[in-house]
Parts: C-alpha cells; sequence; structure tokens
C-alpha cells in the first residue's frame, strides 16, 4: 500500500514519537540498581520476592480495565498518565526507602505499565490505518522493541556513572527525569478514534469504519467503558481469528520473557567472572535489538516459515544453554532475535485481524493472558531450576515452542 505524499511527514511524525517515548520510558536508571536498593535498605530476599509478585499483580488486575478505559476515553492520556505513575513510585522509593513505599512503588509502576500496554498498540495502528499506511505497523513496532531495549541498555551504561556521583537519589532523580520527558513526549501522540462498531463472527464490523475527522477530540463519538468491555470480549469470542491470535500473543511472548528474567544467572553458570556477565547480555541485548529490526522482512514468512522460526528459536535456546560455556551466549542471542522477531509478528497478526472499535481491549485481554502465563512460568521455572539447575532448566522451558509450532502448522492459529 502506498502512502499519500501529504500523509508521509504525519507518519513520521508518529514514528518520531513513538521510538522517543518507548527509548524514554525504558531509561529508567533505577533499573540495574533497585535491587541492590531493597537489599541496601534491610529487605531480604522473600520480602523483595513478594514485592515482584505485587508488581505481577497490579498489571494483571489492571491490565483489560486500562485497556477498555483507553477505548472509552483516550489512548494518549493514558500514555500520558503511564510514565508518570511510574514516576511517583521511583520518587517514593528513594525519599522514603521502606518495605511499605517499595510495595506502593511497585504498585505504581504496575499500574502504569497496564495503563500503556494495549493502548499503545491500538493508538499506533489506528492512527496508522487513518493514514493508508498499517502495512507499515511491523515496521515501527520493530524498531520500537529495539528503542525499548536501547533505553534498557543506556539505562545500564549510566546507572553506574550517576550513582557514583550521588547515590541512589540521584539515580531516582534521573529515573523521575526520564519518566517526565516520555509523558511529555506522550502528549504528542496524534489520536483520532473511529466510531464505535460491533464485531460479528466472520471478522467485519456491523458499521461504517470511517475515522474520526481530523482534529476530532478522542472520545466524542466513542463508547462507554461498559460498551468498551463488551465490544472487546464479544470480538474474541465470537472471532475465532481474534481468538487465536490472542493466544497467540500469550504462547509466543511468555516464555522468552521470562527466561530473559534468568540470563544473568545462566551467565553465571557458564564460569565467566561477575564483571564478564553484563558483556554476555549485551549480547543477548543486541540479538534483541536486531530482531525487532527484521520485522519488515518477518512479515514475509508464511505460517510453516513463522513456525520454523520457532523451532530455530527453541533450538538455538536450548543448544546455547546446554553448552555451560560463555560461546553459548552467541546461540542464545540468535534465539532471543527470533523469538523478539515472533513476538512482533504475533502482534501484528493480532492487530490485523481486530475488526471492532475495542481495539485496546482485546490487545490488553492477550497482554493479560501473557502476564497469566508468565507468572505461572515464574513458579515453574523456580522448582525446575532448583531440582536440574539453569542451564537444564532454559532447555526444558523453550519445549512448549514446538508445540505452538505444531498448533501453526495446522493452521488453526
Amino acid at each position: 500500500m502506498l502512502v499519500a505524499p501529504a500523509r508521509v511527514p504525519a507518519t513520521r511524525r508518529l514514528a518520531a514519537t513513538l521510538y522517543g517515548y518507548a527509548f524514554l520510558t525504558d531509561l529508567v536508571l533505577l533499573y540495574p540498581l533497585y535491587v541492590l536498593l531493597f537489599a541496601d535498605t534491610g529487605l531480604s530476599v522473600g520480602q523483595i520476592s513478594s514485592l515482584f509478585v505485587l508488581w505481577a499483580a497490579a498489571g494483571i488486575v489492571l491490565e483489560v480495565p486500562s485497556g477498555v478505559w483507553a477505548d472509552a476515553v483516550s489512548r494518549r492520556l493514558l500514555l500520558c498518565l503511564a510514565p508518570l505513575l511510574a514516576a511517583a513510585g521511583f520518587a517514593l522509593w528513594v525519599l522514603l526507602p521502606s518495605y511499605p513505599a517499595f510495595a506502593v512503588g511497585f504498585l505504581l509502576w504496575g499500574a502504569g505499565g497496564a495503563l500503556r500496554s494495549g493502548a499503545l498498540e491500538a493508538l499506533v495502528f489506528t492512527e496508522l490505518e487513518r493514514l493508508g499506511a498499517a502495512d507499515r505497523y511491523a515496521r515501527l513496532i520493530g524498531r520500537t522493541r529495539t528503542a525499548e531495549v536501547l533505553g534498557a541498555v543506556g539505562s545500564g551504561v549510566l546507572a553506574g556513572p550517576v550513582y557514583a556521583l550521588g547515590g541512589y537519589l540521584a539515580v531516582g532523580a534521573a529515573s523521575v527525569a526520564t519518566c517526565l520527558l516520555a509523558a511529555a513526549v506522550a502528549a504528542r501522540f496524534p489520536e483520532h478514534r473511529p466510531p464505535p462498531s460491533a464485531p460479528v463472527p466472520g471478522g467485519e464490523p456491523d458499521g461504517p469504519r470511517a475515522s474520526a475527522a481530523p482534529g476530532e477530540g478522542p472520545g466524542d463519538d466513542g463508547p462507554g467503558w461498559l460498551d468498551s468491555l463488551r465490544l472487546g470480549l464479544r470480538e474474541v469470542r465470537a472471532d475465532r481469528r481474534v481468538r487465536a491470535a490472542v493466544l497467540l500473543v500469550a504462547a509466543v511472548t511468555a516464555i522468552w520473557g521470562g527466561l530473559d528474567e534468568y540470563t544473568g544467572l545462566l551467565a553465571a553458570d557458564t564460569g565467566m567472572a561477575e564483571v564478564g556477565v553484563p558483556l554476555l547480555l549485551l549480547l543477548v541485548w543486541a540479538g534483541m535489538t536486531v530482531g525487532g529490526l527484521l520485522a519488515p522482512l518477518g512479515e514475509r514468512l508464511s505460517h510453516r516459515g513463522y513456525a520454523g522460526l520457532l523451532v530455530f528459536a527453541a533450538a538455538a535456546t536450548a543448544a546455547g544453554a546446554l553448552l555451560r560455556h560463555p560461546a553459548g551466549f552467541v546461540l542464545l542471542a540468535a534465539a532471543f532475535a527470533a523469538f523478539q522477531l515472533a513476538t512482533v509478528l504475533a502482534d501484528v497478526r493480532l492487530q490485523a485481524r481486530i475488526t471492532g472499535s475495542a481495539r485496546a481491549t482485546v490487545t490488553s485481554l492477550a497482554g493479560m493472558a501473557t502476564d497469566l502465563t508468565i507468572v505461572a512460568f515464574y513458579a515453574g521455572y523456580g522448582l525446575l531450576a532448583g531440582a536440574v539447575g539453569n542451564p537444564a532448566a532454559f532447555a526444558v522451558a523453550v519445549l512448549p515452542y514446538l508445540l505452538v509450532a505444531l498448533w501453526l502448522l495446522t493452521g488453526r492459529a
């Protein structure tokens, strides 16, 4: 699909805003240090683990309500509020370091993540569709994931020097500042809301999908909160293709997203000295960056090609982990590049199949399914790694991807 020349600047502005927002959202200098802050405050490992549970619970509970709110009110508004909630939580951590403050901070951070999830993808796809550039969604979202990884890398590079200059207070202040910048950037997102439309079995909406006129305020003709929830749930129930896409997002994203949290432990198990562990993790992040950039090429994959991508990623993960050597992280980087690409393509498939106006609601349902699967994965991985060690646990954990690949080959996804 060709984009009209007059609309190219609008597409570029949307892309620039999206990349800046993604980068700033993950450029949080507290990321590499917050566990140390908790430990230095006197928290036990059990207390720290309970904070992670609160964080995950906040995201799960608020995921769908926030998506419904985005459809009913304003997706841009939620994207502005999300980093502000995180900023408030980070400020609490460094100003009043204590278990209650950490708990409230994680609740705020989890709420911010829920506000952003669903709303971002829905806003971007809707705007591209309005501009006649929906075919660019994979490219933009792939580069967005890359911008997020680069933000996380930047936080790792800057956290040490800033901490050396001013301790946790300086790191916290810098984290709050980047969140405020992210909120300011979010205010630049365009938002044109389509009139409410209800999907019917087969994926076609009941009514016209003409976009709101340029400049029309969000929510002018939008459905109410309950209407958005009903429309989103009805679309997932009525359209088998949408339901399959929601499940595919969760199946593809959850396991490797959970494994990412344990790559540091896997690196340590290779015998690498602590000073070298960040270098191995940097290799994995580089792989994820490449995976996001490959999204436009990945769109050409058939069902069989997509299934092969998942099989390759699972096999490379297992082989890299079982090598028990730093060289195995080259395979792990390739695997995570493939997983990142597969995740972007699963999101593209979901957005392309949604036909109703409750796009953020449906996307948030996929996010909630992913979060629930990740929580279950954490519990299972802890038991598995305790019994067989991290390398073997990595190899066993990716076996479900073979089932997902088989499901894709049956044509039911």
